[in-house]
């Protein structure tokens, strides 16, 4: 027999918050309810503050998490000495709520840390990660046991790991794995001796950010920061690994339900077109987003021709999504009918046996179930196509 989770991506935690919320409130003023709470989620700001000393890579790494070249309309400033002296802040070109703060180099000969903190007001970062492009030196730890005194979270990252491959692949017994197990221990062992206790260092390259330890640094990151803000964080990501593509998929889906239930809600409404009005619009903004986390739409697809050397049009030839040749009214009335002919009567009596608060209108429970089976079938969809993207574009780096 079929189960609630098979209609839709929806918590009981998530029905009560709703059902809180609006219980006193009229539809329309419900509408807005849910509205404005899934247009606050996308407010969220995510502060990030990237140090480390001069020449290490810091602003590689802010571009680079920001889906950005060096030399690309706004990046960060890159060069072999400091180009940093102020905290400057970099927007996500996508995600405007979330902040990569540039911050001054540290090592200088009479760093303190206390007030270096101080100087690039520590309280607006979520978490710094410290950057060295060779080892740790006590100026690191400096600043790692300073932050941790503050009760904010860090992340070590040995930068440049390209660069050591490289030199290493001259080496007849050269093995990409023990090269980097070797680097990692020798850092993690700098740090002991320095005075970090249980030191995890991540090894990233600015240049090829998708490759070594990126997956193991998002990993980390999430399970230490607070729900609302992991979502941020996964959905500004760029889409580089297979791994960060499921990821985003699973982050995407927690919406599903409360989107449809918008749509019930207005379904219930009896004005004449505001049903099938309303969810043109609310698919239409949901579908956008989709496409954007996943690097699909066209000015994402422009960038990653220019580094693989791929086509846009063979990238698109690999997207079998009815919505890749556009997202309109037309297109999405198409998806929502092929879904309604799937809800059956008993389905409609499973809904409202899980969401009281739609009651017996049979109206809202079929646009609950018909939107929600659209958007998950779309997002799978799109899901696989950024796979296949991703995967065509890996090979050509090979």
């Amino acid at each position: 027999m079929a189960t609630f989770e098979d209609y839709c991506v929806i918590t009981q935690e998530d029905l009560e918050g709703i059902k809180d919320s609006i219980s006193t409130q009229d539809l329309p003023s419900a509408i807005n309810t849910i509205k404005e709470y899934l247009k606050q989620q996308d407010l969220v700001e995510l502060n990030i503050g990237v140090t480390g000393e001069s020449g290490s890579g810091k602003s590689t790494f802010v571009n680079a998490f920001r889906g950005l070249g060096d030399e690309e309309e706004g990046s960060a400033k890159t060069g072999v000495v400091e180009t940093t002296t102020e905290p400057e802040v970099y927007l996500h070109p996508k995600y405007k709520n979330v902040k990569v703060w540039d911050l001054p180099g540290i090592g200088t000969p009479n760093f303190k840390a206390d007030e270096y903190l101080e100087r690039v007001e520590f309280k607006r970062y979520d978490f710094f990660i410290i950057i060295a492009s060779d080892r740790f030196r006590e100026c690191h730890t400096q600043l790692a046991k300073e932050i941790m005194r503050m009760r904010k979270k860090f992340y070590f990252v040995r930068s440049k790991i390209d660069f050591c491959i490289t030199a290493e692949k001259r080496k007849k017994s050269f093995d990409q794995k023990t090269t980097l197990d070797t680097i990692r221990e020798d850092c993690e062992k700098g740090l002991r001796k320095i005075g970090i206790e249980n030191p995890v260092v991540f090894l990233v390259s600015g240049w090829e950010l998708g490759k070594y330890d990126l997956n193991f640094l998002q990993e980390r990151m999430d399970k230490e920061l607070p729900q609302h803000k992991r979502r941020v964080l996964m959905l500004a990501l760029p889409n580089i690994t297979l791994e960060i593509n499921e990821k985003k998929k699973k982050a995407l889906e927690e919406n599903i339900g409360k989107v449809a239930f918008l749509s019930a809600c207005v379904a219930a409404i009896p004005l004449p077109g505001l049903s099938i009005a309303a969810d043109i619009a609310i698919i239409a903004d949901e579908l956008r987003k989709y496409y954007c986390a996943f690097g699909l739409d066209d000015p994402s697809l422009q960038k990653l021709c220019e580094r693989s050397g791929k086509t846009v049009e063979e990238l698109k030839s690999l997207m079998k999504s009815p919505l890749h040749q556009g997202i309109n009214p037309s297109s999405v009335l198409t998806l929502l009918g092929a879904a309604s002919l799937l809800i059956s009567e008993d389905a409609v009596e499973l809904l409202v046996s899980f969401i009281p608060i739609v009651g017996t209108l049979v109206a809202g429970g079929l646009s609950y179930l018909t939107v929600s089976r659209m958007l998950k079938r779309a997002l799978n969809d799109i899901a696989e196509d950024a796979r296949n993207v991703l995967m065509a574009s890996l090979e050509t780096e090979v």
